[in-house]
């Protein structure tokens, strides 16, 4: 049913907060749970609760100490919860008018206002053996009362039923039940969650891992939307901290924890995942390990976040091509516990092409560039130091000057996220932006030179962009059949010999066939 903000709908939602308290004052543990919960719904943070936050605030765990991966007990307390809310709402609770719910996966509250049943149509008996059904209709279902009677009222009770059974199922299956929260979106059912033929998602799809806000927009003016299609698992939003390697720290402030899978309804083609992660010491320790299966096939086994992202609070990408939906329509993206619990930040699934990889191309820019041809160049991501400094003099030997706004210069590294299977082609593009005499006038041969790497293999060295192409005048170099770390990097060193080393764009191409 629609939202109702009105002032006697919040009253009445406190008034049922109030009541579902007190029928708790035997168990304090889920009086306390319930009363935080509802208060931060009222407050409008629901974004705050997380399991860090309940583990802490409602059950007076260490804010440094406490450990997801070895403690469970705001999983194991809201488990409890939701089970003693559904009792609670099947006796004595049954004909409140506001209802309260905890839809599973998430920490966020369900408020929902009844609305009268219609009454069944009675059959003609006579008024000695006459029953006297009793329906409670809402958001648990319907619950008939019986007598034995007639066949012809049997059959009448069995077919409601049917029809409730129907109902429930649909508002209910994996916590996919509408929910009215404050300061955040309705917890929506997923096409995955709903029964019958399910619904394709449309494509690109982009996913922030335990976020149930308002959609968000990434530097490439791309859409990233609130969790969904998932099972399992439990939300939790990132202490403040800052993220390295991402133009997008958007995509990193929310995770989904636990063993949870995700499954994606998707139209018969080829696609392209890319699964984003950003360790943090109240997530990860030293032997916080995973693994990632997608349509029950392992793609990564005893993954640690950390260790791939060569650190805490670095940003990390994974990229999985050429998937295709399993038999039922599904993909299939499951996260399981080895030595650690997992936990994901985000999910993108693109349109693929069949055996390759879909070109990535970065542009040293804030913002996005398109080309003459066409093609997106993402603003500029996964890089490690260095500075950006905009160019506002024209570049000449290039189809696309635009390329050449700006520039990222010092001494620099780029982790560019590939699938493991390929071979790829690397394209840097280059102009001297200041040496030179149509450019500052200071200096020429030799006053910039630099090497260029490749996951340690030298790409570039005594480069000189002067020398060989004078200023303001754009350079391409090609490198092909690079091959991935076992991390799924290209990992990309620009070393300073003589002053700044410098670059305005990079292209990698995978060359499969």
């Amino acid at each position: 049913m629609p939202e109702d903000h009105s002032l006697p709908s919040r009253g009445a939602e406190r008034a049922e907060l109030d009541a579902v308290v007190e029928a708790l004052v035997r168990l304090p543990r889920l009086a306390r749970l319930v009363r935080c919960l509802g208060e931060k719904y009222f407050l409008g943070q629901t974004d705050q609760l997380h399991e860090y936050n309940i583990a802490t605030e409602v059950f007076g765990r260490s804010k440094t100490l406490f450990d997801p991966s070895e403690d469970a007990i705001a999983r194991v307390e809201t488990h409890r919860l939701r089970k003693k809310l559904k009792e609670y709402y099947e006796t004595e609770g049954k004909n409140h008018a506001v209802q309260i719910s905890l839809p599973s996966g998430t920490y966020v509250p369900v408020f929902t206002h009844q609305t009268a049943a219609e009454p069944a149509p009675e059959p003609t008996l006579p008024s000695s053996t006459a029953p006297e059904p009793a329906a409670e209709s809402g958001d648990m279902g319907f619950f008939f009362k019986i007598k034995r009677f007639a066949w012809v009222y049997a059959l009448l009770a069995a077919s409601a039923v049917l029809v409730a059974l129907g109902i429930y199922m649909v508002a209910h299956l994996h916590g996919g039940s509408k929910a009215v929260m404050a300061g955040a979106s309705a917890v929506q059912p997923s096409p995955a969650q709903r029964s019958g033929a399910p619904n394709t998602a449309t494509v690109p799809l982009r996913l922030i891992a335990g976020y149930l806000g308002k959609p968000q927009t990434d530097s490439a003016g791309q859409l990233w939307n609130a969790d969904r299609y998932f099972q399992n698992g439990s939300p939790w939003q990132r202490p403040q901290s800052s993220i390295a390697r991402t133009s997008d720290p958007l995509l990193f402030d929310h995770w989904r924890t636990g063993n949870f899978s995700y499954d994606i309804p998707l139209a018969p083609g080829v696609y392209e995942l890319h699964l984003f992660f950003a360790p943090n010491e109240h997530l990860n320790d030293s032997f916080s390990t995973f693994s990632v299966a997608i349509n029950d096939n392992y793609v990564l086994s005893g993954f640690d976040p950390d260790t791939d992202a060569m650190g805490e609070d670095i940003a990390d990408e994974r990229v999985f091509r050429d998937l295709s939906p399993a038999q039922d329509g599904m993909l299939h993206v499951r996260f399981d516990n080895e030595r650690g619990v997992p936990a994901l930040n985000a999910l993108e699934v693109l349109a693929g092409i069949p055996h390759k990889q879909l070109p990535v191309r970065l542009v040293m820019q804030p913002t996005p560039f398109t080309d003459h041809d066409g093609n997106l160049w993402r603003p500029d991501t996964y890089y490690m130091s260095g500075r950006i400094s905009a160019q506002r003099q024209p570049i000449t030997g290039s189809p696309d000057p635009g390329l050449f706004a700006s520039e990222r210069y010092g001494h620099f590294t780029y982790a560019i996220p590939v699938d493991l299977r390929g071979h790829y082609t690397l394209v840097l593009h280059f102009a001297e932006f200041y040496f030179g005499p149509h450019a500052s006038g200071v200096g020429g041969n030799g006053s910039r030179v630099f090497r260029v790497m490749c996951n340690g293999v030298l790409l570039l060295d005594d480069f000189d962009i002067y020398k060989e192409a004078g200023s303001l005048h754009a350079l391409t170099k090609t490198f092909t059949h690079l091959k991935p770390t076992a991390q799924g990097k290209l990992n990309l060193t620009f070393e300073p010999i003589v002053n700044n080393a410098t670059v305005s764009g990079i292209e990698v191409l995978d060359e499969s066939e």
